[in-house]
């Protein structure tokens, strides 16, 4: 779980509640059911007609994934690169394949086992890119959603807040309602700038920031086999990977690579 997202929702609804109650003394006033209805049912109407069904759901239940903590992190991924250079380089290439049996990770995977059966390099890298490639555009796929519900959820507020004003100037002879009326009018706008800020956009950011950590992370992958599979010093490899890293975070030995490889001679 990560405690980021569930403390930055908490801390904005806490937020918004004491600004509430602090200026008005009850939140009554700012709940209205017709209101939700336009803003949130209105921009889900927006989403449902510019996707299926399927990417309607998929794009919704991506939400829980702001709430996982990314499975790897960049130095863990540049220690079990630098382990597995170790190994190919006491052992022989071949000996990756029974390395790679203890792997979870799908794309390592299929790129050692791509190196073990002899592929072309080039080919190795080919064929990883272009699997990146659509990784990466799945994950935009999801952010987009959010970014999109995020643009429509302040049109359909701005849609009800015309809707309020169309029935309170209607309605100019019955000065009594006027002033609630008016004060509905402007909850719609209130509620499509809720959708877009606190929720929409910092989904998207948060699904972002996952994005482009799982990216570097699949690009250390790439760099680190091939850099296997041609025969490099894991103290090589070790300081080529690094650079992926901030200068803060390169600490003096990620991975206790043996000496270089020095024992071949």
């Amino acid at each position: 779980m990560d405690f980021a997202t569930i403390i930055g929702l908490v801390v904005g609804l806490i937020a918004l509640y004491v600004g509430i109650v602090g200026s008005s003394g009850t939140i009554a006033p700012f709940f209205n059911i017709p209101s939700v209805f336009v803003v949130f049912v209105g921009a889900l109407s927006s989403m449902a007609t510019t996707n299926t069904i399927p990417d309607l759901i998929a794009g919704l239940k991506s939400f829980t994934l702001i709430l996982k903590v990314p499975v790897h992190d960049i130095k863990s991924m540049i220690t079990k690169i630098i382990e597995l250079s170790n190994i190919a380089r006491k052992e022989g290439l071949l000996s990756l394949e029974e390395a790679a049996s203890d792997l979870n990770d799908p794309f390592l995977k299929k790129g050692i086992l791509l190196i073990v059966d002899g592929t072309d390099p080039d080919l190795v890298r080919g064929i990883m890119e272009t699997e990146l490639v659509s990784i990466e555009a799945r994950h935009k796929k999801k952010i987009n959603f959010w970014e999109a519900l995020g643009a429509y959820g302040p049109s359909w507020g701005m849609k009800g807040t015309l809707l309020g004003l169309i029935i309170a100037l209607g309605n100019l002879s019955d000065v009594e309602s006027l002033g609630p009326t008016m004060a509905m009018t402007f909850i719609t706008t209130l509620y499509g700038s809720l959708l877009a800020n606190m929720l929409c956009g910092p989904v998207a950011g948060k699904l972002k920031i996952q994005n482009d950590n799982e990216m570097m992370i699949k690009e250390i992958m790439i760099e680190g086999l091939l850099s296997i599979q041609a025969g490099e010093n894991p103290r090589v490899i070790e300081e080529k990977l690094k650079s992926f890293l901030a200068p803060s975070d390169r600490v003096a030995d990620t991975s206790g690579s043996e000496g270089g490889g020095g024992e071949d001679g």
